[in-house]
């Protein structure tokens, strides 16, 4: 049988194990990226990943030395893009020629962007705010 002692232990360490979890599993956006900064990339869809807690567009795209590369553009959770009724999982294609505002990640490469403005000139579609 466990002691009282043991017992207390054992739901302190529980607790403090859950309570850590949120914030491992979500991360600060400042800490990620460059949020006083903004970026521009113009390329073509690689893979739309439609989930929770944040959607993800892969773009190849050229960097500022026009060398072609992978970028990971941070959207919202895909629940919360659904509610806005304008995005679904079938909004993006692989194929999609779109350009892309956003925050520059703060690691230039790992080629990441937190979209702010995202458009697909092809047929006029649209999301986001305004961009400065």
């Amino acid at each position: 049988m466990m002691s009282n002692k043991a017992k207390w232990l054992s739901a302190l360490v529980a607790g403090a194990v859950v309570a850590g979890v949120p914030a491992y599993a979500h991360h600060s956006f400042p800490a990620t990226y460059f949020v006083d900064q903004s970026t521009q990339i113009e390329g073509e869809v690689v893979q739309f990943l439609f989930r929770n807690p944040h959607a993800f567009i892969h773009v190849m795209a050229p960097d500022k030395d026009g060398k072609m590369q992978r970028w990971a553009v941070e959207w919202g959770g895909g629940a919360a893009l659904a509610r806005d009724g304008n995005v679904s999982k079938d909004t993006l294609k692989p194929g999609d020629k779109v350009i892309v505002k956003g925050q520059p990640g703060r690691n230039p490469a790992d080629h990441r962007i937190r979209l702010v403005h995202i458009a697909r000139p092809a047929d006029g579609w649209e999301w986001g705010g305004d961009f400065e």
